[in-house]
């Protein structure tokens, strides 16, 4: 028995080998000629579910479990290590912090565990002597005029364990659900237009294990339940009009009830037939408002990844904010901050929310602007300039390396005005740059942004219902094929004001470490000027056949 180790852990058998191999690897690779300073296994034990049900049929009906394990081997110490950023200059390799996700046996037999966890950290070292080498060469190469500042940060280590409570069958009743899918999809048989009209479900346990040679232990487990809607029409010009509904729950039983899926299906059904004959938009630059799930998004694209620590070390990055902490970068009347510590906003869940980050750092609320001024950034364990340590936002996939990442974003404004008030906002604007209209972004389903220097740093949200809102007094006017577009500080001159309301997006962003769950929370925005782009065409000919009817045999 190990010394030290809770009742709760000696009941653990995985965690129990994870520890005694971790320690007999590392006693080894300490004498190698390039010793290994620092080892970590991070291993995900899920179960899950995945169901697909399609114009009121089900189609896919899966489960599986898996368990991933990931292994990080660092050389050298922690001011220079085989992590090590190198210059572009040095274009030709980078670090990228192992060879990935390794299936482990999910079955609890010692000796593969051992076998798989031997074999994943001697080529976890051998890469790592490699990169070492070679990022210790590019950096003797090269006249050292900056700070030195470490590779990995040094933390206390931690010890959590998370008892197991739940069972993936307790949870999650397959063929209830299965019923429950087709009747979610079956009211889009009732529009002869809808070329797709699918539901998924997916739910997932999980248990995380993280072990490193510094002396932390963590067991979390995590629980997930998740509907997507989608449907799309064909429009009177052959394009096609998607649109997107989501759900998220800790639980399958916190999902919504039946009535209220139902009934937001038959509402998007109802906008679909509309959509079909929606004028297609121009391209256009102008005043608009976002409304509060899409200002999320927006902030999540145009800000969110800008923040994210371990870029701002990278030579290859932007850095758009790097030499701006202290001063103005939003509007003063916003404060944005970062909390995974909370599992609900507004009594709703969010998904962005853990104890303890992928390298085993306890989760805590990180204010970044505050009156509009830049505070500090999402920091993992790869350190910047006076900003030496983790704030617990080191995240990653399954299998993946973790790095600085996003959790649940809030936006939170001072001064809310209301949405008859941004409405006025907007119309004025218009009538003084002479626009017909303005833009009034109403739902998204997502967007994406890019930060390095070597691309135009812009930005691209995906919004799938849109409507212009006339200076003359017309009624709105529904509209398809908008993408917002831009460029960050551009955008951030151009916030005039915020709603009194918000509202909550909730989905995955994928990065450098992978997909991982996230949530945005802001209120709804004025913005004086906006730019759109035509969404590229995803163009469908008539049919050939007629489709099958209710009366066809």
């Amino acid at each position: 028995m190990l010394m030290g180790v809770p009742a709760s852990a000696q009941q653990d058998s995985l965690l129990l080998v994870l520890e005694t191999e971790l320690h007999r690897e590392f006693v080894e690779l300490r004498k190698a000629q390039v010793p290994a300073y620092y080892i970590d296994y991070h291993v995900d034990d899920v179960e899950y579910a995945s169901l697909n049900a399609s114009f009121g049929s089900l189609t896919q009906s899966a489960t599986s479990k898996n368990r991933v394990l990931a292994a990080r081997v660092r050389v050298g110490d922690y001011s220079f290590d085989n992590m090590h950023p190198i210059s572009p200059d040095n274009s030709s390799f980078l670090p990228q912090g192992g060879f990935g996700p390794v299936m482990l046996p999910f079955e609890n037999n010692a000796k593969a565990l051992q076998f798989t966890l031997w074999k994943t950290t001697q080529n976890e070292y051998k890469q790592a002597v490699d990169s070492y080498k070679i990022v210790k060469n590019a950096i003797e190469r090269r006249s050292q005029t900056e700070t030195p500042i470490n590779d990995f940060s040094k933390e206390e280590p931690t010890v959590f364990i998370d008892p197991k409570t739940i069972e993936f069958a307790s949870i999650f009743d397959r063929s209830a659900w299965e019923e429950k899918l087709k009747k979610y999809s079956s009211p889009f048989l009732k529009n002869q237009d809808l070329i797709e009209g699918d539901v998924t479900l997916s739910v997932s346990v999980e248990r995380k294990y993280f072990v490193s040679t510094e002396g932390t232990r963590i067991v979390q487990n995590f629980t997930s339940a998740y509907i997507n809607v989608s449907a799309s029409v064909r429009s009177s010009d052959g394009d096609i009009a998607p649109l997107h509904l989501s759900y998220y729950a800790p639980l399958p039983s916190g999902l919504p009830a039946d009535d209220k899926i139902l009934s937001d299906v038959e509402a998007m059904v109802g906008i679909l037939r509309q959509l079909k004959d929606a004028p297609l938009a121009e391209p256009y630059s102008g005043p608009a408002i976002l409304y509060a799930p899409t200002a999320g998004v927006f902030f999540h694209e145009i800000f969110g990844h800008r923040i994210e620590g371990h870029r701002l070390k990278n030579e290859y990055d932007g850095q758009t904010f790097k030499a701006k902490i202290g001063e103005v970068v939003l509007p003063k009347t916003l404060n944005v901050y970062f909390d995974p510590t909370v599992e609900k906003v507004d009594n709703r869940p969010v998904n962005g929310s853990y104890a303890y980050d992928d390298e085993g750092i306890p989760s805590k609320k990180v204010t970044v602007v505050e009156k509009g001024i830049l505070k500090t950034f999402l920091m993992s364990r790869t350190p910047l300039e006076k900003l030496p340590r983790s704030n617990g936002h080191g995240r990653a996939s399954l299998g993946a390396t973790p790095v600085s990442r996003q959790s649940n974003l809030i936006v939170e404004t001072t001064k809310p005005y209301s949405m008859d008030e941004l409405r006025k906002m907007l119309i004025k604007e218009c009538k003084k740059q002479g626009k017909a209209y303005g833009y009034f972004f109403k739902e998204v389903v997502g967007g994406f942004t890019v930060t390095d220097r070597y691309n135009p740093n812009a930005f691209n949200i995906f919004p799938t219902l849109v409507y212009r809102i006339y200076a003359d007094g017309r009624p709105d006017e529904l509209v398809r094929g908008v993408d917002l577009i831009g460029t960050p500080l551009a955008m951030f001159a151009e916030i005039q004001a915020a709603a009194g309301d918000r509202d909550i997006f909730i989905g995955f962003c994928g990065a450098e470490s992978g997909s991982v769950p996230v949530s945005a929370t802001s209120p709804s925005l004025f913005v004086r000027r906006i730019e759109t782009q035509k969404k590229p065409r995803q163009y469908q000919e008539t049919t050939l056949l007629a489709r099958p009817s209710d009366n066809d045999h």
